[in-house]
């Protein structure tokens, strides 16, 4: 008898662990970054029911007054869903808000926390939204980060304005693990503008030179990726250039360049015209260009050698092809990096119409 109940526990002891609920949350502090005051700024954090039964929402209460919380009641087994935390931005400063959330998803309460900065010179953005991206209207498709060192984390805005008649949670979809994205405010209602601010962490990237990447602009969290959507991130690693200190720069390669502007204008009615560039060491010792990459389609580049003596020179063959050249968004550009101290980054620029 004894170890028949035993086995009856087992059993009820193992069902219990299969149909324990689970509840799990992305990211528990999410940072909203700037936001202007009473500004409002909202932060969104996503969870999902891993659990086997209806997790139910017992109570989301914030820590004051200023928070207030939009959640649902009742979530379905498997599902995601969303707590929203909008913060009224009526104190100056940085602020830390927090919400404790029940729930029969776990044996304890949990907290999220949304945190930022509330600015006074903080204004809305006048210029303009050339680009339209269905009911979002953008004032660029796109960012770069230029001349960057290894642990700099510089940051680029996107303006935006919803022109159409329902408020929005704009976003930006397929970050690489170098790039963050925060929409300030989350909240984008019919009229207004909001702020998408890009950073950039340095110490991620694995390559110096150009480093490229398509982010994707959604109106809402979910929405499926549209190409002609797209928001291009080009970012620039500097070469660290230590081996270089004033004891020994006097022994450093130096490079001479016959040009930097590249006219592509015109091309006499052909289909591609090609330009070559000079490239001489008036310095010590070997000159060594560790990286040539293009910026845009529509070009192509050899180079005779990478490596040049102290007084010999090499050229650089740049080939345009005139139709693709015309249907670019971006400025057509040639990057060198070099092992030249002060001429780290080199760009060649191709000058259209």
């Amino acid at each position: 008898m004894k170890k028949v109940l035993l086995i009856l526990f087992t059993i009820h002891c193992s069902l219990f662990t299969v149909n324990a609920q689970r509840l799990t949350v992305k990211n528990t502090t999410i940072d909203v970054g700037a936001t202007g005051y009473e500004q409002p700024v909202t932060a969104t954090f996503e969870l999902r029911n891993k659990g086997l039964r209806r997790l139910v929402i017992e109570s989301v209460k914030p820590d004051c007054g200023c928070t207030k919380i939009e959640y649902p009641k009742e979530v379905g087994m498997g599902e995601k869903f969303i707590i929203r935390m909008t913060y009224d931005a009526r104190q100056l400063g940085h602020f830390q808000k927090m919400c404790q959330v029940k729930s029969n998803g776990t044996k304890k309460p949990f907290y999220l926390t949304m945190k930022g900065v509330v600015k006074k010179d903080m204004r809305d953005y006048s210029g303009e939204y050339p680009v339209a991206m269905g009911d979002l209207l953008l004032d660029t498709d796109a960012i770069e980060f230029d001349d960057v060192n290894k642990g700099d984390v510089p940051e680029a805005e996107i303006h935006i304005f919803n022109n159409g008649k329902k408020a929005m949670h704009p976003n930006l979809m397929h970050l690489p693990p170098y790039l963050q994205a925060i929409t300030s405010p989350d909240l984008l209602l019919p009229g207004r503008t909001a702020t998408i601010t890009v950073k950039l962490l340095s110490e991620k990237l694995r390559d110096y030179g150009l480093t490229k990447t398509m982010l994707y602009v959604a109106h809402n969290p979910g929405d499926k990726v549209r190409q002609d959507y797209g928001i291009d991130v080009a970012t620039v690693l500097l070469p660290d250039m230590k081996q270089f200190q004033k004891s020994n720069k006097e022994m450093a390669p130096v490079l001479n360049i016959s040009e930097t502007d590249v006219d592509f204008t015109d091309f006499g009615g052909k289909l591609k015209k090609t330009a070559t560039v000079t490239l001489r060491n008036d310095g010590k010792s070997t000159l060594k260009i560790t990286s040539l990459q293009l910026f845009t389609a529509g070009l192509k580049v050899t180079l005779s050698k990478s490596q040049i003596q102290p007084g010999q020179s090499t050229h650089l063959k740049i080939t345009g092809t005139a139709v693709e050249l015309q249907k670019l968004r971006t400025r057509p550009r040639i990057l060198m990096i070099t092992n030249d101290p002060d001429h780290a980054k080199v760009v060649v620029n191709i000058k259209l119409k």
